[in-house]
């Protein structure tokens, strides 16, 4: 398994598996297509998405990440970062 190291930026996927039927989904809608950078790797956990379904789950790390107000919302922007936990199969390294 490949990891993404502190720092790397990282794109999340611009995904909608709800769309496609039953889905349960952690990663929140309004960081989906946008820029971020990983903070820190939290562990590697069974994907919770296949689990909420009684599938067998692979194991996949799961990461803080960063994200600038500026890049998820209009102004007026707040001040600050937003951490997000996401899972590394919704990330891809820039």
């Amino acid at each position: 398994m490949t990891y993404l190291a502190p720092g790397t930026p990282v794109m999340v996927r611009n995904d909608w598996p709800e769309s496609r039927g039953e889905a349960h989904i952690r990663t929140p809608h309004y960081v989906r297509g946008r820029a971020g950078v990983v903070v820190r790797h939290l562990g590697d956990f069974p994907n919770p998405e296949d689990l909420a379904f009684a599938r067998p789950a692979a194991v996949v790390p799961l990461y803080h990440v960063r994200f600038e107000p500026s890049t998820l919302w209009p102004p007026p922007r707040s001040a600050g970062a937003l951490l997000v936990e996401i899972f590394g199969h919704w990330l891809e390294a820039r």
